[in-house]
């Protein structure tokens, strides 16, 4: 199995952008993959929670094998209309798993929006806490801001239970561009440096279809916060509306959202095809000049 690089002692360049994590600083100079790993009672058979560990820890290495750089491990669905879990709940499920995973030279994600998940995972020594609620959970900043772990806040209209039933109106990237504003007020305030930080701007988290690509068409603006930018696109519902698929055949949709996400300046694609999406990747660094090790192509 390949592991990812801790890249304190890699000798990077002072102007490579670096994602400050509990383990790692992470080059984000060029473009990452973060493997999506649900323990959700849907994603794997439902042969028990030991099994289940089994067969998630599986997937997570075929996941690095196949060049995942960073691993995000969640128990609790986020899609429309999914049921809330309690945060013992959630820990059950996905403790085994990331006990095993921390173990591992591989920057490890925790997808969490409950602060007791979140220390608890921080005690484990996980690098990055990916929360939907972005911290607006009580007693989430708290449980963050005295660690070194990085963060992925992401903008989500509504909650998870609703969110689609009354998506957000109006302007949709200025709606979503002064959420993040407001939010960096109270990180800093906290005390978290932004170095610690990325954004995602929540596709299909309470965004209509024309929100989410308008979104996408607009994405280089939230360039503008200076903070990297993370993206999900991967078997979205709107892709399955814009092109007609099933969820269980949306792979070809999803890498085109990626690379045209990719063209827009995201650092980050959460996927769950992961082979797939590294392959897509190798072509958009051809077509920059740059060979899939970074060496250049151009004579």
């Amino acid at each position: 199995m390949n592991s990812a690089l801790d890249t304190h002692n890699m000798g990077l360049r002072p102007h490579v952008a670096l994602w400050r994590t509990t383990r790692f600083e992470l080059d984000l100079s060029q473009p990452r993959v973060m493997g999506i790993l649900n323990l959700t009672p849907d994603s794997f058979s439902n042969t028990g929670q030991l099994a289940t560990d089994t067969q998630a820890i599986a997937q997570a290495e075929k996941m690095v094998d196949a060049g995942a750089f960073i691993l995000d491990v969640g128990g609790e669905s986020t899609r429309p209309g999914a049921a809330a879990l309690t945060h013992e709940q959630e820990w059950h499920r996905i403790s085994g798993v990331l006990k095993q995973l921390i173990k591992w030279n591989v920057p490890l994600s925790v997808d969490t929006y409950h602060p007791q998940t979140m220390a608890k995972a921080l005690d484990l020594g996980v690098d990055i806490i990916n929360d939907v609620w972005a911290l607006r959970q009580a007693g989430s900043i708290e449980a963050v801001a005295a660690s070194q772990c990085g963060i992925c806040l992401m903008h989500m209209h509504g909650e998870p239970q609703t969110m689609q039933l009354n998506p957000m109106s109006g302007d949709v990237l200025d709606s979503v561009q002064t959420f993040f504003y407001q939010l960096l007020a109270l990180t800093d305030k906290a005390g978290i440096q932004r170095n610690r930080l990325v954004i995602d701007p929540g596709i299909g988290f309470g965004k209509s279809v024309i929100q989410n690509f308008e979104l996408l068409r607009k994405q280089k603006q939230l360039l503008d916060l200076e903070i990297p930018l993370m993206v999900g696109w991967s078997n979205k519902s709107s892709l399955g509306l814009v092109s007609g698929l099933p969820l269980e055949d949306r792979l070809a949709p999803s890498l085109a959202a990626a690379v045209l996400a990719l063209e827009r300046g995201a650092k980050i694609l959460r996927v769950h095809a992961v082979a797939e999406t590294i392959a897509a990747l190798a072509v958009w660094r051809a077509d920059k000049g740059f060979c899939d090790n970074g060496n250049s192509l151009l004579t």
